[in-house]
This record gives structure tokens, C-alpha cells and sequence, in this order.
């Protein structure tokens, strides 16, 4: 996202247009709707009957839902949960005596929210709990859709902690239980019920950015040995958000990022900056609007437009990729027209503005086709994969510098046909606290192996492409979960590599441990990568688009930071405490990053090691969409033309997910 003013501003305006939103008073009459998917109706006309001479429905006596698990942690927890809910009890009463210091006590602290008991989690590979009803056939099904705030789907029937979650509830609309049931389901009434889909439809639910967590239900219906009736709960997240910034009266930014249109699931980004003292473009403008599962189809629709200084552009795109194993086809089709002022920073440490202008196309379609190597009785059946894709991709270019075989031959045109086949076996473990501050987590475990062969029809000259990618990644006992990928590609072209890639990541997180201060987590990752005969003015850097922390380098910005190999390594530390502030959870970090990187004529491993330390905190409220947020004091020592060495940020950290084994369209491996 581009903004026209300084970043300490613009985050500290979001925040406060957020609560300001929540504060204002003239939405009264947008009420959080009554849910009635629960309440006994008469049949409607039309309705198929599956049961019609079944009893009056009773209370079941056993609820299966996938919360249940083979091995719970109660006995572990135990012991710390009692320590802890003594001297919470204890600060409860005392602070309670008062009205200030018990509204107080609502606002900072509320019941352990991390706590596996509380929270489901489970240390090992749970069997799946729709086994014992796998056959039967799926009756009703109601959908019970949760406040945004105070109800959790591990404790319905909890109230809002305080007056800004009762009215942050009542200004939220709700999901619409026909967009639900209609799009987000990928079973309907009168199905055989297979526990494998039960599963991957809740790890759905809560993988899409409108839910903040889902679980399903199924129970036995009364008097009926066929039939069984699923429950379907959810809970949305704040959906709009307001952004912008302001520098004053002549350098502001205002817009908004809806993520859950009138409850349609429907997704609408704006946002308009002025710049008044800039010469080449005063006003500047961007949105988006994305339209989410149309239907049965799982597809998506999405449009944009860019109106920026540098960036103009328009994009059409529709795409359906393979959202669970079990599904057969994934594809997408994509047009946009780009207008970019490229910046490019060359060699001897010059910068420029590269005027471009070209037309994309991008269309693949990938078949997934099933494969039985485990035993027809393990839960392993059905989800290993054979996948297939072909795409075709075209930059047309109407604007640009003078293209030679020596210079600027990133700017050719270009039309590539990649094929790719590969394997993919995939499932999925729950967890909490990794990326998250307490909402369910699906951890996927599994691996891939693809090949990718293609031809290039470049304006310089025809050339063949050729890689192979392998993924792999699970939970190891008593030790944490690990996640291996080895990426090789490149064009071969008169029996010589060009623009070849080779790059190793790791990724590692240690089981959840506990302190007298809450729960913790490490984390170890590093990503190596270097070039192949690359172009004159391609590189790879160490700098950060973010906060650096666990994503993409060393925490810093630095043109110097540049070469055709880097390494990075990060270790981060999060201590994931009690402490809640109206809502906001609080986690406290230590990191280190340390990094490598030089040009292919210099040597590696004897350049300068950068280094990066730090500590901070985040805070972090699951039922909002905005990023979690941090404070973080940061130390670099050696950073090339950094006169302070010391850096302090309150910034925005995007919520991150783990890497899945799924395979879609066949890809050009990236360089960077």
C-alpha cells in the first residue's frame, strides 16, 4: 500500500480511526441480526424431507465435533492452571471490592486464554472424530453464527468482557446464513457423510479472512439409525477497517478495506491520498473488490484499479485453486494493463526510474488425480495426489528502455508455456499460538515434489526451462515441527543456464512451553538462495519490505544490502503472556537476525556477517482484521551508511501462515 506521509502517523490514525469507528454513535440502528438458524420454523415449501417420520428431536446425549481428539492435555495443564487461577482469583477479589479497580481488572486481564484446556489444542496427530459416523447420511443442517466479540467457538455462551465488545457486536453485521450454507459448504443435506471433508471444510471456514474460527458439530439424530444432523458454528472478525494517514493539510491519505460487505462476503478496498506539493501527480487513488466463492464453484472474482505516482494499472482476474485434496480441477485466468516507474538500482550504486508499460495474461488449469499407496484403513487414504497443470503467460511491452543481448533484457517481451507434474500429500494438525494470539491454527504436514518443463519464446531468442521443487514439513515428538524446501530452476539456451535459481529454506517452531509468565515459543528459520548466470541488473537484497521479523530479511532497508546470493538466518523468541488489554492480547518478542550477501565476483562467505537484534511487543485482537501491531527497539551494528545503529518502530505485522503442500500453477522459480 502506498502512503504519502510518515509512517508513525499513519499507523497511530489507523488505530484511532478504528476505536473512533467503534465509539461513534450513528450506527445505532445497524444491529448485530438476531440468529435464527436454531429456532424450530416450519418447513418451507419444496424442502426435501430426508427423516419425516422421526420423533420430535431431544437433546442427544453425545456430541461429536472436532474439538475431540485422541490425546488431551488436561493432566499437563493442570497443575499450572490451578497456580495460575489462584492468584488471578485472588487479584479478582481484591480488585473487585471497587468500581474503578473492577472495571480495571475487566480491561487488562480476562480468564487464561492459552491454556489447552481452554483452547482444544493437542500435542499429537488426532484421529479424525467424524469417524465413528463416516456412511451415515447428513440430515439438517444448522448454522450458528457467533458474535464478533465475547463469544468464542469453544465457549458459546461467554459474554462480551466490556462495552466496547457489546458495541463493536452490535455494529458488526454477521455472515448471512445463505451465503454461508450456499458458498462456504462443501457438504449439503442428503450427503453420505465423509469425515475427510468435515475436516477440510472447517480448516476452510477458518482459513478465509471474514471467520475468525469455525467448528463443526455432528449429532446423532433421535430415533433415526441413518441419519445425523451437522452444527455449524462460526465467528466473523471486525470486518472494515479504516486507514489513511495525515501530514497535514496538503499530504493526507483516507480510505477504508471492507472485508465482509453488508455480510455477503464480499471484499471492497479504497483509498484516496493528496500530495499538494508533488509536481508529477497531486491526487492518487486505489481500490479493490474481490467477490469470494461464487456460489458452489469455489471461484473468485477479483478487480483493480492503481491510480498511484509510480504504479498505474487495471486487472481482471478469476481463479479457483485446489482449496482441499480432495478437489479435481484449479485454474485461473488473468488480464491487467500496468504503467510503472521501475526503480532500479544498479551496479555502481546509482539509482533509476525505468518508465514501462506493458500488457499481462496469465491462464493455467491444473487435474488433480487421486493415488492409494497407504493401507485402505488409515486416515492417509485418498490424500496423496497427482497433479498436472499447464499455463501460458505474456508480457507485451509498449513502453520501455532499448533492449539488447547486453542490456535490459528484463524488459523483452515474452511468451511462456510451462508444463508441470508433481506429487502432493497433505494434512492438516490443530494448534494454537504460532502466528496466531489464541484462535485455532491448521498446521499442515505432508510434502511435494514437482517438475516444471516449459518453453520460452523470448524476443532474444527461444529458449527451454526446466526445474523441480521439494517441500516437506511435520510435527517430530518432543522436539517441534520442521519445514524443508529445495527450489532449482532455469533457461537453458545453447546448451548455457541463464537466469538460473538454486535457494534452500528451513523453517522450525518448538512446542508450545510454559512459564510462570504464560506460554512460549522459538522459532529458527533461514533461506539461502543465489543466481545462476543472471542478467547484469538483477540482484537479490537483504533489506525488508516489513519489520523483518520471520519474513522476507534482516529487519533494515539498505540499497547496499545487494548481490546475486544471500543468506539469511532469524531466530525470534515469543513469550505469549496473560495480559489483556481491551481485547488485545499482548506478546512479548527478542529476535536476532544475521545475513550474507555479496555479488558473484566477490567472495561469499569472507564479506561482512549483518547482524540485527531487537526486542518489543505485539499486540494483537483475532476479531479485527487489521494487522497485529508492535513496539520493537532494534540494534545494528554494521549496517553499511547507518550513522545510528539503534532503530525503534511501531509498525503493522501481517498475519502469517505456514506453508501448505499444495501444488497449482506451474511456476518460474523466484529470485529473491
Amino acid at each position: 500500500m502506498y502512503l504519502l506521509c510518515p509512517s508513525e502517523y499513519k499507523s497511530a490514525l489507523r488505530h484511532f480511526l478504528v476505536w473512533l469507528l467503534l465509539f461513534a454513535g450513528n450506527a445505532i440502528g445497524v444491529m448485530a441480526q438476531a440468529d435464527t438458524s436454531l429456532r424450530k420454523t416450519p418447513d418451507s415449501p419444496g424442502r426435501m424431507h430426508l427423516d419425516t417420520l422421526r420423533p420430535k428431536p431431544i437433546i442427544p446425549q453425545v456430541v461429536v465435533d472436532s474439538l475431540a481428539n485422541v490425546q488431551l492435555t488436561a493432566v499437563v495443564d493442570s497443575v499450572l492452571l490451578q497456580r495460575d487461577s489462584v492468584f488471578y482469583s485472588r487479584l479478582k477479589t481484591k480488585m473487585y471490592k471497587h468500581r474503578l479497580t473492577r472495571q480495571l481488572y475487566d480491561a487488562v486481564f480476562q480468564d487464561v486464554y492459552n491454556s489447552r484446556v481452554r483452547t482444544g489444542e493437542v500435542n499429537h496427530i488426532e484421529a479424525n472424530p467424524f469417524k465413528i459416523f463416516e456412511g451415515k447420511v447428513i440430515g439438517d443442517i444448522y448454522i450458528k453464527r457467533l458474535s464478533v466479540f465475547g463469544q468464542t467457538v469453544y465457549d458459546t455462551l461467554r459474554k462480551p468482557a466490556n462495552w466496547i465488545e457489546r458495541t463493536g457486536s452490535r455494529l458488526h453485521t454477521n455472515t448471512r446464513e445463505h451465503v454461508i450454507r450456499n458458498s462456504y459448504l462443501l457438504f449439503q443435506q442428503g450427503d453420505i457423510l465423509d469425515p475427510l471433508v468435515l475436516r477440510d471444510n472447517e480448516r476452510l471456514l477458518r482459513s478465509t479472512s471474514i471467520f475468525h474460527d469455525a467448528r463443526i458439530l455432528v449429532l446423532p439424530r433421535a430415533g433415526s439409525k441413518q441419519f445425523v444432523d451437522v452444527y455449524v458454528i462460526t465467528q466473523d472478525v471486525w470486518s472494515l477497517q479504516p486507514n489513511g494517514g495525515f501530514g497535514g493539510l496538503t499530504n493526507f491519505s483516507v480510505g477504508f478495506d471492507q472485508l465482509n460487505f453488508r455480510g455477503l462476503g464480499h471484499q471492497l478496498f479504497a483509498q484516496v491520498a493528496y500530495s499538494g506539493s508533488d509536481p508529477r501527480q497531486k491526487i492518487e487513488y486505489q481500490s479493490r473488490y474481490r467477490v469470494p466463492f461464487i456460489g458452489k464453484t469455489f471461484l473468485t472474482a477479483e478487480a483493480d484499479l492503481l491510480y498511484l505516482r509510480d504504479l498505474k494499472q487495471m486487472a481482471v482476474k478469476l481463479y479457483r485453486p485446489f482449496l482441499t485434496p480432495d478437489m479435481k480441477y484449479a485454474g485461473a485466468i488473468e488480464l491487467n494493463h500496468t504503467q510503472i516507474n521501475n526503480r532500479l538500482v544498479t551496479r555502481s550504486d546509482s539509482v533509476l526510474l525505468v518508465p514501462l508499460s506493458y500488457n499481462y495474461s496469465d491462464i493455467w488449469i491444473g487435474r488433480s488425480f487421486r493415488l492409494f499407496y497407504k493401507q485402505n484403513d488409515t486416515e492417509e487414504k485418498g490424500r496423496s495426489r497427482l497433479i498436472v497443470a499447464l499455463r501460458n503467460t505474456s508480457y507485451t511491452y509498449g513502453r520501455r528502455p532499448n533492449v539488447t543481448a547486453d542490456t535490459n533484457q528484463i524488459y523483452q517481451d515474452i511468451r511462456t508455456t510451462l508444463f508441470s507434474v508433481g506429487f502432493s500429500r497433505r494434512k492438516y494438525v490443530r494448534d494454537v499460538l504460532i502466528y496466531g494470539f489464541g484462535r485455532t491454527e491448521d498446521v499442515p504436514i505432508g510434502e511435494s515434489i514437482a517438475g516444471i518443463a516449459g518453453y520460452d519464446n523470448a524476443e532474444l531468442g527461444q529458449r527451454l526451462y526446466t526445474g523441480i521443487n521439494f517441500s516437506q514439513g511435520k510435527y517430530v515428538r518432543h522436539i517441534g515441527y520442521l519445514y524443508g524446501l529445495i527450489n532449482v530452476g532455469g533457461y537453458i539456451r545453447s546448451n548455457k543456464i541463464e537466469q538460473g535459481v538454486f535457494s534452500l529454506e528451513t523453517n522450525y517452531f518448538s512446542p508450545l512451553l510454559k512459564t510462570k509468565w504464560g506460554n512460549m515459543r522459538h522459532f529458527l528459520n533461514t533461506r539461502f538462495t543465489t543466481g545462476i548466470n543472471r542478467f547484469t541488473n538483477e540482484y537479490i537484497t537483504l533489506s525488508s519490505n516489513g519489520s523483518g521479523i520471520n519474513t522476507d530479511g534482516i529487519g533494515i532497508n539498505s540499497d547496499a544490502l545487494r548481490g546475486t546470493k544471500r543468506w539469511l538466518i532469524n531466530y525470534e523468541n515469543i513469550l505469549f503472556s496473560r495480559l489483556n488489554l481491551i481485547g488485545f492480547r499482548v506478546a512479548f518478542i527478542t529476535f536476532a537476525n544475521l545475513g550474507l550477501v555479496s555479488f558473484s565476483n566477490k567472495s561469499f562467505l569472507q564479506g561482512p556477517l549483518y547482524q540485527g537484534y531487537g526486542i518489543g511487543f505485539r499486540l494483537r485482537n483475532e476479531n479485527l482484521t487489521f494487522n497485529s501491531f508492535q513496539i520493537r527497539l532494534s540494534y545494528y551494528p554494521n549496517i553499511p551508511n547507518n550513522a545510528f545503529p539503534f532503530r525503534q518502530a511501531f509498525e503493522g505485522i501481517p498475519t502469517l501462515k505456514l506453508r501448505d503442500f499444495d501444488l497449482s500453477a506451474p511456476q518460474i522459480v523466484p529470485y529473491r
